[in-house]
This record gives C-alpha cells, structure tokens and sequence, in this order.
C-alpha cells in the first residue's frame, strides 16, 4: 500500500522554497518520500524505484547535487535555472529535456498569463522544475498517483501526463481569447475609441500563445520516432497521439484568431478614416454655411458703407429716393446671393 503523505516541512529552503515534493514510485505507487536528493538517489537504488522530484524557481546552487545525482547535462541545467525558453525538446545521452510554455487566462483581467515548465525525464527518474505560480504539476501528480497503472510505466508516462495537462489547459484560455474577439467586434461598430489598443494587446497575446504551442508538432514527432527505440508501451503512445491531435486543434484556432485581429485592425483604420472624413464633411457643410451667409450681409455692408461716407458730390444723397433705392440694393444683393449659394447647396 502506498504510504499515508503527511504534512511535512519543504525538503530544501532558500529565499524561496526550491523542492516542492520528492517521492520514490515502485508500480506505480508512492513508497518513500526522502528528504534529501542524496537519500533520494539512495531510495532507488534499494528499491529500484523512479524518483520524481518537483521544484520551483531553484537557483544554480540548488540544482548541483541534482545534476550530480541525476546526472544532468550542464547546458540543460544552465537553461532550467535562467528560464526564458521557448518550447523545445532536447535529448543528452538517456536524459530528455524538456521545455514547456503553460498558459492561463485570467479573467478579472482579461489577459493570458504564461509559465514556464521544464522536464528532465531519465531511465529512473523525472525532475520537473516551474517558473510560474500556477499549480499543473501539482494536480498532474495526483492524478497519476490516483492512477497506479499508469503511473507505473515510468518516467515517459510523467510526461506524457504533464504533455496533455499543458495541452489540456489551453482550451480555457483558447475559449477566453475567443469571447475577447467577440466583444471587439462589438466594440468596432459602437465606434470605441479604445479598440485598436485593445486589438493591439489581444494581438500581442496571440503571438505570445502560437510562441507557445507552435513548436508542439515537432517535438510531438520526435517523441514518436523514439517510441520503438525506447520501447515505449503501447497504450501511452496512443495517449501521446490524442495529445498531439489535440495540439493540432489548438494551433489552428489559435492561427484563426491572428487572421481575425488583423482583419479587426484593417476594419478599424477603415471606420476611423470614415468617421474622419464624415465629420470633415459637416465641417466643410458648415463653413459653407458660415461662408454662405457671411457673404449675404457683407453684399449690403457695402451699399451702406460706401453710401455712409458722405461725400459731398454724390448726387444719390439729394435723391428723393435715394434711401429707398439704397435699401432695396441690398436686400437684393443679398437675396441674389441666397438663391445663389442655395442652388449650389451652401444653404
């Protein structure tokens, strides 16, 4: 029977906490959790058991009794301390490395956030190692301690686990993206003025999100060509098979969105080069309008200025209709210009 877990203090303590859990599996089953990586190592060479050890941002420092342990590649290790890789599966002798870009969405903010997971996956031993806060490779554990049978195929059946659990994860965030393009769309036509930045951001997540999983194929295939030499069992390369569908899925949604926000962007700088020109035309009907009638009372201003000078030789001053003449010029000068400026629309 496996043995009753127990709280425990964490095996390893820095700044932060660097071994979250360290166990010794024998069939599948929990046997011995060893609290140091020496008495690890010496677990399983009595008990023949795999070892799996999960740890959290650990420093140089921390990993060198594990690479001596474990036998780790310095390359490997140097990438699992510094973090800041992108997906990629890489093989040192009997050892694979193994990076991973976990992703979920938040919806109180309406944004993606991305971790980090990196797997070394030996003969006898799984080392997983997450540079994020999220909690995967916690429940990817006990799921497979709730499943023995599984668990028992050893290390590839660890990563065959946190393969589809990564995977698996990001449908919610595929579903999250999903519902923000929607409400772009929405945003576009109500004529917000906050929506090419929100298309920019969203844009800038997609990218993020196809970094992520685009190199998932390839790694998927190099697992497989493996799967006889390393004599894989049968039942997980199938499992293995469903996981890289699911990954197929996941790519060409995620390539979807890419090809909808630019479009969303190209419709944008349309709208906006059409709300622009529509209130340059107001703006040109109603300086028309200014133009139209400033002209019509300017017309008369100047019958009255010039006859509001006064000159002694102008005969028109002794006209007995001189004043009605005057009046009546202007309120057909400006008259003209009404009927004028009214044809051509300026009214």
């Amino acid at each position: 029977m496996p043995a009753q877990r127990a709280p425990r203090p964490p095996l390893i303590h820095n700044e932060a906490v660097t071994i979250i859990d360290n166990a010794v599996y024998v069939d599948g089953r929990r046997i011995l959790e060893p609290q140091s990586v020496l008495q690890t190592s010496e677990c399983m060479e009595e008990t023949g058991g795999m070892a799996w050890l999960g740890l959290y941002r650990p420093s140089q420092e921390d990993m060198k009794d594990i690479a001596v342990e474990f036998g780790l590649h310095p390359l490997a290790v140097e990438d699992a301390v510094t973090a800041h890789q992108r997906p990629k599966l890489e093989r040192y002798d009997s050892t694979l490395f193994t990076v991973l870009r976990p992703a979920r969405y938040i919806d109180s903010t309406e944004t993606v956030e991305f971790g980090e997971l990196h797997i070394f996956t030996g003969p006898d031993f799984v080392v997983t190692i997450r540079h994020a806060e999220t909690q995967g490779v916690a429940a990817v554990r006990k799921r497979l301690e709730d499943n023995p049978e599984l668990l028992s195929m050893g290390p590839e059946a660890v990563l065959y686990a946190l393969l589809d659990k990564v995977v698996d994860d990001y449908s919610p965030v595929v579903a999250g993206l999903e519902n923000d393009i929607d409400e772009i769309e929405d945003q576009l036509f109500a004529g917000d003025s906050t929506v090419s930045r929100r298309i920019y951001e969203l844009t800038r997540e997609v990218i993020q999100f196809q970094r992520a999983i685009q190199p998932l194929p390839d790694m998927m295939e190099v697992l497989e060509r493996g799967f006889t030499k390393y004599q894989v069992n049968v039942e997980l390369q199938r499992n293995l098979r469903d996981v890289r569908d699911h990954v197929a899925s996941v790519i060409a949604r995620v390539n979807s969105f890419r090809e909808i926000l630019q479009n969303a962007l190209t419709l944008d700088g349309t709208l906006t080069a059409n709300r622009m020109n529509e209130v340059t035309l107001a703006q040109n009907e109603q300086v028309k309008k200014i133009s139209g009638w400033a002209a019509i009372f300017f017309a008369p201003s100047i019958v009255a200025g010039i006859y509001g000078m006064n000159f002694r030789e102008m005969p028109e001053l002794e006209w007995a209709f001189g004043y009605p003449l005057a009046v009546c010029m202007m309120v057909a000068l400006a008259a003209l210009l009404y009927l004028i400026f009214k044809k051509k629309g300026w009214m």
